[in-house]
């Protein structure tokens, strides 16, 4: 039994079953991984993919169990490495984070500046996607952290911690009539073309939600992924947005107002991901605690010991 074979099996049945994907995934080939696979069952005397002909169509109820372990062995294997990492690279290494356009553009700055002053000869790569891609490339450990105000939570395989809470706000062009309403409503809102997030990004759902709550309609004429995206179609005169406040500046987006819209949607948590049996160095941990401050070392141990969340916000 070897390393190589149990990352096969665990890549193959991440990719759907497609063995020619995870050759690709892999940088190998379609039958060196066929191969091993036969080999690695005939040593466990058990059948792990079921099979049509070629083709594999499914996991066996004991190919389950190798899988789970498969994974726990490898996820423990890549600890060893990391544990070594620790100790003899001193404070050199790689950090991988996956998040969102809006935390990478507006929460992360300042906190990633500061952490390449501390670590300089660590390598930190950004990773943007949406929040279902952000929990794979954790699970998968393509990141080492996950950053996102969606999903993360509901995969179990992923211990997550709350951050920050943050709100919306409206913008609209100066001087547009919804600047003159006295108390910012629902109902004032559906009555304009809306442009805002996308269904999978930053609080879109709980949008959703109020309008819903409220027997109401919205008329979403454009939804992107980027809150600059959103501003530029707002200053077109598309229709009104409803963006994160912090990617709105006075400065910055000269001739567009925001208006408070915490009281319609309420707060929303951005919460940081780690892969279960994660082995964390101690510059994960410097900048989990300069991302959120309440998440010191000791606090971040404390929840990975108990598997589960540890603070509430």
């Amino acid at each position: 039994m070897k390393l190589q074979q149990l990352r096969y099996l665990v890549e193959i049945a991440r990719q759907g079953l497609n063995v020619s994907e995870a050759a690709e995934a892999l940088h190998t080939s379609q039958p060196g991984i066929s191969k091993q696979v036969r080999l690695l069952e005939d040593e466990l005397g058990i059948t792990v993919f079921e099979r049509s002909g070629k083709r594999l169509t499914g996991i066996t109820e004991p190919g389950k169990a190798v899988l789970e372990i498969s994974g726990r062995i490898l996820r423990e294997a890549e600890n060893l490495k990391r544990v070594g990492d620790e100790y003899a690279g001193e404070d050199a290494g790689s950090l991988n984070i996956a998040t969102t356009h809006t935390q990478a553009r507006y929460a992360l700055p300042e906190v990633v500046s500061r952490f390449l002053e501390r670590w300089p000869r660590v390598r930190l790569t950004l990773h943007q996607g949406n929040p279902t891609q952000i929990a794979e490339w954790a699970l998968s450990g393509e990141a080492d952290i996950a950053i996102a105000t969606e999903s993360l939570d509901q995969y179990p395989a992923l211990i997550t911690l709350p951050c920050h809470q943050w709100v919306h706000a409206v913008i609209a062009p100066a001087g547009h009539p919804i600047t003159e309403e006295k108390s910012l409503s629902l109902a004032a809102l559906a009555k304009w073309p809306l442009v805002t997030y996308d269904a999978a990004f930053s609080g879109r759902s709980r949008i959703n939600r109020a309008f819903e709550r409220a027997g109401l309609n919205p008329n979403v004429v454009l939804s992107a992924i980027d809150a600059d995206v959103i501003k530029t179609y707002v200053n077109l005169g598309l229709g009104l947005g409803i963006i994160a406040r912090m990617a709105y500046d006075p400065q910055r987006d000269a001739g567009l107002v925001a208006l408070d819209a915490e009281h319609l949607f309420g707060s929303n948590t951005t919460r940081l991901g780690l892969r279960r049996g994660s082995y964390l160095r101690r510059y994960e941990y410097d900048f989990i605690e300069l991302f959120a401050p309440h998440l010191t070392h000791k606090a971040v141990d404390m929840v990975l010991v108990g598997g589960g969340e540890e603070y509430q916000l």
